[in-house]
């Protein structure tokens, strides 16, 4: 975090100053700027680069930075306003939209203003994640043999062993296509399960960039409740006989964003009902290395056990290590993994080999298992530090539920009304100097309630929590205060 601050002001410094340069000239050395700004060579090799990027400076390798030449003007841009009516017009009977809304993914994905905490985040901090181990990894990847050839279409062998035994004894590496990520696994999985038009039937609430993706293909989202013991079998069965949806997409292990884990009475009750439909059970296990290390043994993926192929399975590394490293898996078994191999080799040809090789040296390494202990403390002691503090500033903010994995919490807002009370807060925190997710992008039909969604993973530890929690309350008390309304900073009436 603070190299990448000292990149910032460096930037900008450098910026400020290269009017004093003519067009051509040179600026000071490397050395001289790392003895002027009193900064690291990296930092001052990545602030040139940021600012070649721009097209401010032109760097010649033996020779220095210079300032680059003015460019030439820019032509008067066209005229785009064709593309709304393209766009628009479908020209065929399909009823879904083709536009696409990513609002919900990129809450989590765009990075807040300086100086706000990030509670809005989706992946574990930079002080979470393995960066020695990836580097090492990807060192020692390079040297590999034909570690920059073109890899096979459905992954390295030894790769897709892994995952396999990873996810049950049952599977092996035949089974198992290597994608760019969980995110590319859903998209995947979903194009080749159902026809654009067709129901799927969701989790409620669930994963927003799921939502995204179905939408994207053309599918329309049904949402089945969950409750504290995941998704209700009951109102699963009655989707499935009143839509004929042939796909259902769940979560069964701490689920995002409830944090609900499926109970086992109705693990195999969910794949029996799937099966009885003629349906898949598409298993996004997303969270599974996210486990805090007081949750107890976990269970099994629902591919596991699913002799008949109903589950198509999806998991990713990217959560655990980092944002970059997008190497996940799909698993299935039966003649949909010829289709769901087909659309990726159509989408994306294959993942680049590099990052498969240095994902195999980083789970064959002693410092994969201990990467994995030390996130699990860390996510622990993080999630104890925001229910510790939302229990003292906020304890009006109901928290159903505090999951042993994952990496966020769930609460409902005092406000009986879902959307003014949801979106005030969300503005009002963000002016407070804190990010928080809201939760409607989580919900495809009427939320029952005003909610959002805090990530412990995201931020940089305990005492950014607590800090993030108390300008949090700050904008509760302004949203809240209103006559008729509790004063949520004090916890009385």
């Amino acid at each position: 975090m603070q190299e990448r601050s000292s990149v910032a002001g460096l930037v900008s410094s450098l910026r400020g100053e290269l009017n004093r340069y003519s067009p051509g000239g040179k600026l000071p050395s490397s050395r001289a700027l790392v003895e002027r700004y009193r900064v690291s060579p990296v930092t001052v090799s990545r602030a040139i680069a940021q600012l070649a990027a721009e097209g401010l400076v032109v760097t010649r390798p033996g020779s220095g930075a210079f300032r680059a030449e003015p460019r030439a003007d820019v032509p008067p841009p066209g005229d785009t306003s064709w593309q709304e009516v393209s766009l628009s017009g479908d020209g065929g009977p399909e009823v879904v939209p083709r536009t696409v809304d990513a609002s919900g993914v990129l809450v989590t994905l765009t990075a807040p203003p300086p100086g706000v905490i990030e509670l809005n985040g989706g992946y574990l901090h930079p002080s979470l994640q393995p960066e020695r181990a990836l580097a090492a990894a990807l060192a020692r990847a390079g040297r590999r043999p034909g570690a920059w050839g073109r890899p096979p279409t459905d992954g390295l062998t030894e790769l897709r062993a892994w995952f396999a035994r990873e996810i049950g004894p049952a599977l092996t590496a035949a089974d198992v296509l290597i994608t760019a990520g969980g995110q590319n696994a859903l998209a995947t999985a979903l194009r080749a399960l159902a026809p654009p038009g067709a129901p799927v039937l969701v989790e409620s609430p669930t994963y927003p960039g799921m939502l995204a993706a179905a939408r994207a293909t053309g599918l329309r989202p049904v949402p089945v409740p969950v409750d504290a013991d995941g998704v209700r079998p009951d109102l699963l069965a009655a989707a499935f006989g009143a839509t004929g949806a042939r796909v259902f997409v769940c979560q069964p292990l701490f689920q995002n964003p409830t944090g609900a884990v499926l109970a086992p009475d109705r693990r195999r009750e969910v794949v029996r009902i799937a099966r009885d439909a003629g349906a898949f059970v598409v298993e996004d296990d997303f969270a599974r290395r996210l486990v805090h290390d007081d949750a107890g043994p976990l269970p099994a993926p629902l591919a596991a056990d699913d002799p008949d192929g109903v589950v198509v399975h999806v998991c990713s590394l990217t959560k655990i290590t980092s944002p970059s490293l997008r190497v996940g898996a799909l698993a299935a078994r039966g003649p949909v993994l010829e289709r769901l191999r087909a659309i990726q080799i159509v989408d994306s040809f294959f993942v680049p080999r590099p990052l498969q090789e240095a994902a195999l040296e980083l789970v064959g390494s002693p410092a994969w298992g201990h990467h994995l202990r030390a996130v699990s403390t860390e996510l622990k002691n993080r999630r104890t530090a925001m229910t510790t503090a939302l229990r003292l500033e906020l304890p009006d903010l109901a928290l159903p539920r505090i999951p042993a994995g994952g990496g966020s919490l769930w609460l409902r807002l005092p406000d009986s009304e879902a959307g003014p009370g949801e979106a005030a807060l969300v503005s009002a925190a963000l002016r407070a100097g804190v990010a928080v997710a809201p939760g409607r992008p989580y919900y495809c039909a009427e939320p029952a309630s005003a909610q959002v969604r805090l990530s412990f993973a995201a931020v940089a530890g305990a005492g950014e929590i607590a800090e993030g929690v108390r300008r949090l309350r700050t904008a509760c008390d302004k949203v809240f205060a209103a006559p008729g309304r509790r004063d949520l900073s004090s916890g009385h009436g």
